[in-house]
């Protein structure tokens, strides 16, 4: 079971290459399984028992089951991210070397370990916008150019002696991916433009623009010895992505309404209308409420009986630098979901938040660990705090421990992401 899960895991992330593309499988997953899409712009006519979903901008999603319409049982909410350091393909991309090599201009995404992206197969996904009968509507189309398209070569050691030595990478000129050689059938203009048309089969002179990005086009696998390793791209964070949508799926909850929500741009700040540091959670969880019959009152009520769970990864200890670490809260893959805490609120767990996700664990009968920075090393954050200043509810940070975070390949463990879809179920039917 946990490695077919794990197998699972690696096919959801293959075929979500991009936000827009996580949230097009998200949604193939929930409407398999019986959930119906709402859309904001249109009145909601809600009822218990039913299980929906929502999109924005096509790459933030928010699924719900409404079990009851008992405002005091509130909600129960999974948090997690669609997005992954990557590369954005800019307009105008082409570039043309001597008359000879092709090579496309990007733009870095989030924070990238850059030295992991080179000489790799590299493929092209995202959406493409393209003209339609209504201006203030134009027609959407989530792409993925499925084949190893390009590749950011190295240069070779004896041109770059430093490269061992900490050489400081530069984003506009050390990272273009080269596409190919110029010739009849690849020219130095339209190159792009000309791809997605034979992707879409759509007329070129119909594409307004697009939202395009690299990825990694090797699938991840299973590796180790005991096959206790995944190996995959996008771990961060589409792992708990993954997790929380099953968890809502196979759970048989009986209270309130479950509720998972995948944000767009965690790894760049949320500060978009589909990010966390919006008011999209807040104003769903508000209409979800009118339609059911209730009132604003009803809603603070629902609110503050409810709980998040912000589901990121987290760092396991690393074998090769143990003194990066905290001398006593040392989480190490295999070892169970992490409860991540900072004094400095960089994650919202507190005592009483990180002992309700404890009481869980030790329900479904699943260890778990505790991640706490090097006193003298700032870490990174999660949706966790940028949500609670718009939605201040109890709410803890957890995720599975894995290592290589933010390279191309990170690396985590089977048992973990198991044992966290576990934790998940075991939330949602409480």
């Amino acid at each position: 079971m946990k490695r077919e899960f794990a197998e699972n895991l690696l096919d959801y992330i293959y075929e979500s290459p991009t936000a827009f593309n996580a949230v097009n499988t998200s949604k193939d997953l929930l409407i398999k399984n019986g959930f119906c899409e709402v859309k904001l712009n249109e009145k909601w006519k809600l009822k218990v028992g039913g299980k929906y979903f929502i999109t924005k901008n096509s790459s933030s999603l928010t699924a719900f089951v409404i079990n009851s319409d008992n405002m005091e049982e509130g909600f129960r909410i999974i948090g997690s991210h669609s997005d992954s350091p990557s590369f954005r393909i800019k307009s105008n991309a082409e570039i043309s070397v001597e008359d000879t090599y092709l090579k496309l201009n990007t733009e870095g995404y989030g924070g990238a370990i850059l030295s992991s992206w080179f000489d790799r197969p590299l493929a092209i996904a995202g959406r493409v916008i393209l003209k339609s009968q209504n201006v203030l509507s134009p027609r959407e189309e989530i792409i993925n150019i499925n084949k190893p398209i390009c590749i950011i070569p190295s240069l070779a050691i004896h041109m770059n002696r430093e490269v061992n030595d900490g050489y400081k990478f530069n984003k506009q000129k050390d990272t273009l991916p080269l596409v190919g050689l110029i010739n009849e059938t690849l020219e130095k203009d339209d190159f792009l433009l000309k791809e997605i048309s034979k992707t879409l089969d759509v007329d070129k002179e119909d594409i307004l623009d697009f939202d395009l990005y690299l990825y990694e086009y090797e699938k991840g696998s299973i590796i180790g010895p005991n096959e206790e390793f995944i190996s995959s791209s996008r771990l961060d964070n589409l792992s708990m992505a993954h997790a929380s949508l099953h968890g809502l799926i196979d759970s048989k909850g009986k209270s309130g309404i479950n509720m998972v929500v995948i944000f767009d741009n965690e790894e760049v700040g949320s500060s978009t209308k589909q990010g966390a540091d919006s008011n999209m959670l807040l104003n769903i969880m508000e209409r979800i409420c009118l339609s059911l019959g209730k009132d604003r009152q009803d809603f603070f009520t629902s609110l503050y009986s409810s709980f998040l769970i912000s589901a990121d990864l987290a760092h396991a200890l690393h074998p090769n630098f143990m003194e990066k670490h905290d001398p006593t809260n040392r989480p190490i893959m295999g070892g169970g979901p992490v409860i991540k805490v900072s004094a400095n609120q960089l994650y919202t767990s507190d005592a009483f938040s990180a002992g309700v996700y404890k009481n869980i664990c030790e329900k479904c009968g699943v260890k778990y660990q505790q991640f706490v920075n090097r006193s003298d090393q700032r870490g990174g954050s999660t949706i966790g705090p940028i949500s609670s200043t718009h939605l201040d509810i109890n709410s803890v940070d957890i995720g599975s421990p894995i290592l290589s975070m933010h390279s191309i390949r990170e690396l985590g463990s089977v048992e973990d992401h198991y044992n966290i879809y576990k934790t998940f179920v075991e939330f949602y039917q409480l």
